[in-house]
C-alpha cells in the first residue's frame, strides 16, 4: 500500500495536535501551507474560534519565503492589538524549513515568543 506524501503530513499533524491547544491569553497559531498560498490563524482552542487571520492571498504577496515574512508581521501586528505576547507554534506537520521558518522569524523579530 502507498502512502502519500500529505496523508503523511496528516499524521504528523494528528500527533502534533493531540499535545498542544491553545488559549486566550496563548492561542495556537496554525499554518497551512498550499502550492499558491500560505495562509495562518490564531486559533482560542477553548472556545474553538479564530481570534485573527491571515494569508498570502488577503495580502496580494508572492507565496515564497519574502511572502511568508510579510504574513508573519501581519500576524504579528494583529497579536499586539489583541495584546496577546506569546503563542504556541502549530506547524501543522510541514517541516520546520522554507515559507514556515520565514514566517516564523519573522513573528519572533516582531517580539512574539513561542
Amino acid at each position: 500500500m502507498i502512502i502519500s506524501r500529505n496523508n503523511k503530513r496528516v499524521h504528523r499533524k494528528a500527533r502534533i495536535r493531540a499535545k498542544i491547544s491553545g488559549s486566550v491569553k496563548c492561542p495556537r497559531l496554525s499554518i497551512f501551507r498550499s502550492l499558491k498560498n500560505i495562509y495562518v490563524q490564531l486559533i482560542n482552542d477553548e472556545k474553538g474560534n479564530t481570534m485573527a487571520s491571515a494569508s498570502s492571498l488577503m495580502l496580494g504577496v508572492k507565496p515564497n519565503i519574502e511572502g511568508a515574512m510579510q504574513v508573519g508581521k501581519v500576524v504579528a501586528d494583529k497579536c499586539k492589538e489583541l495584546k496577546i505576547e506569546e503563542i504556541v507554534f502549530d506547524r501543522s506537520g510541514y517541516r520546520y524549513h522554507g515559507r514556515v521558518k520565514a514566517l516564523a522569524e519573522a513573528m519572533r523579530k516582531e517580539g512574539l515568543k513561542f
